[in-house]
């Protein structure tokens, strides 16, 4: 009994207790981190990270007003995790900062993406500050911190059905493909990383790729492709390499939009 009392009243007993409830939790996170601890750990992580960061958010999203003339955000629908009993993917609204203007031609049409990227988009993208909104997909339960990069509707009806099993999973804020290249690879490179990933998801590997991430964000790597300020599209890339014809290409844009105003609607 004494040994208890020790514990519990002496400095040093107290830190024993603390570093054994440690090392418990870490070997408990280990054994059961894709079934109960990734999920737990996207929730604490995310929702403390929201706190701190709170006056970044609050500064960036008046910044962002008045060098975008008005809403800072910029919402988009994208594929997140397949539903177990239709074995679709659920379509979510992904939340980022606005790096582009919304300018038009004469037609209508938005401009191209290198025209409509600001300086102060340029910002925000090599420091990944743009991604920041996305604690709020994490913390809800859209995203995880860790997981396949979340593609856009239109990448995704133009993927193989082995390449949707990225979607096996909930996608994430970074990921394998993100340490390993992130715009800087094929785009069949990425679903490659993306599907090596989902075979053993362990916490150790999580933490090793949040780890990289972070090295990636100070050394302002890969943001981009070589020579280009924003990337193709899947399905551009495909047509652009000859890997689908104009009519499939244009078949499945028009499968993206339905899906799209299904969801809108």
């Amino acid at each position: 009994m004494w040994i208890l009392e020790k514990l519990v009243s002496e400095w040093w007993g107290i830190l024993i207790l603390l570093v054994v409830s440690f090392l418990i939790l870490i070997l408990l996170s280990a054994l059961f981190y894709k079934v109960f601890f990734k999920r737990f750990y996207d929730i604490f992580l995310s929702g403390l990270a929201i706190l701190v960061l709170s006056p970044v958010l609050i500064i960036l999203m008046i910044v962002g007003a008045i060098k975008m003339k008005g809403n800072p955000f910029f919402t988009q629908l994208r594929p997140g995790k397949k539903n177990k009993k239709t074995g679709e993917e659920k379509i979510f609204r992904l939340i980022k900062f606005r790096t582009m203007t919304s300018e038009k031609d004469e037609n209508g049409n938005l401009l191209p993406d290198e025209k409509r990227l600001t300086k102060y988009g340029k910002i925000l993208r090599s420091t990944s500050l743009d991604e920041l909104p996305e604690l709020f997909n994490i913390f809800i339960g859209h995203m995880s911190i860790v997981g396949p990069r979340p593609q856009l509707v239109r990448d995704m009806v133009f993927m193989s059905d082995e390449q949707r099993n990225r979607h096996n999973i909930r996608p994430g804020l970074t990921g394998l493909a993100q340490v390993n290249g992130r715009n800087n690879i094929t785009w069949e490179q990425k679903f490659e990383y993306d599907l090596e990933y989902i075979k053993k998801i362990s916490l150790f590997k999580d933490v090793k790729i949040i780890l990289l991430t972070v090295l990636k964000v100070f050394k302002r790597s890969d943001i981009a492709r070589d020579g280009m300020e924003t990337d193709l599209d899947f399905g551009d890339w495909l047509l652009k390499e000859d890997k689908v014809t104009d009519e499939e290409y244009k078949e499945k844009q028009q499968k993206a939009k339905t899906l799209i105003m299904g969801v809108e609607n």
